[in-house]
C-alpha cells in the first residue's frame, strides 16, 4: 500500500513539475527593434493640424505561448519631428516650441515611458486586445486604456495601436480652451493622437 501510494505521489509530482516547467519556458521576453518601430503623432487646432514622428529608444515585450503578456518601452522625446510643414524655418520653430516648457520640456524630460499593466484579449477577434498602460510624460504618470492588435510572424512580434491622450493631464496646457479664455480659432485641442507600431527583434 505504501509503495503504491509512493508511486502515485511520484507520478503526480513529476506531472506537476513538468507542467510548471512548460509554463515557465513558455513565458518569454523579447526586445523591441527600435529602428523598425515607430510612433506617428497628430495635434489639432480648431481649423488645422500638425503631424510628425517620434522614435522609440528601447523596450521589451513579454509573451506566453505567442500571446502578449506585457511590456515596457521608452520614447525618445528629443527625436520629435514635424512632417507637414515644408518651410524649414517654420518647421524648426514649431519643433523648438514642442521641445519647450510650453509643451514637452524635453531638456528636463528627454524620454517618456509606456508600461503595459493589463492585457485583456478580446474574444472572437483574432489578435485583438484591450490594453491598459502607465504613460509617463514630463515625470507625470497617468493610466491609459486603448485597443491594440498583436500578432506573431515567425519569431517576430508586431503590435499596432491607435492611442488618444488628453495632453492637459500631463500639464501641457498651452492654448487649451479649458484653461484660457478668448482663444477662438487659435485654440489647440487637448487631444493628441498617437499611432504606435512596435516590432520585436
Amino acid at each position: 500500500m505504501n509503495l503504491r501510494f509512493f508511486s502515485i505521489a511520484s507520478i503526480l509530482l513529476f506531472s506537476a513539475f513538468t507542467l510548471f516547467a512548460k509554463n515557465d519556458v513558455a513565458v518569454k521576453e523579447t526586445t523591441i527593434n527600435a529602428q523598425k518601430s515607430s510612433i506617428e503623432w497628430i495635434g489639432k487646432k480648431v481649423l488645422s493640424q500638425h503631424s510628425g514622428k517620434l522614435n522609440i529608444k528601447s523596450g521589451a515585450l513579454s509573451t506566453k505561448n505567442g500571446i502578449l503578456g506585457g511590456g515596457t518601452f521608452t520614447i525618445d522625446m528629443t527625436s520629435i519631428t514635424c512632417d507637414d510643414i515644408k518651410d524649414a524655418d517654420y518647421n524648426k520653430k514649431l519643433v523648438g516650441h514642442l521641445n519647450s516648457t510650453d509643451f514637452f520640456n524635453v531638456a528636463e524630460h528627454p524620454t517618456a515611458i509606456v508600461k503595459i499593466t493589463k492585457v485583456l484579449k478580446i474574444n472572437n477577434k483574432a489578435n485583438a486586445y484591450n490594453l491598459t498602460a502607465d504613460l509617463t510624460i514630463k515625470g507625470i504618470t497617468n493610466s491609459i486604456t486603448f485597443p491594440a492588435t498583436f500578432e506573431k510572424n515567425g519569431n517576430v512580434f508586431e503590435g499596432n495601436a491607435n492611442i488618444t491622450i488628453d495632453r492637459t493631464l500631463w500639464d501641457i496646457k498651452y492654448k487649451s480652451a479649458n484653461f484660457f479664455e478668448g482663444l477662438g480659432d487659435k485654440a489647440i485641442k487637448n487631444e493628441i493622437e498617437l499611432k504606435v507600431n512596435i516590432v520585436s527583434n
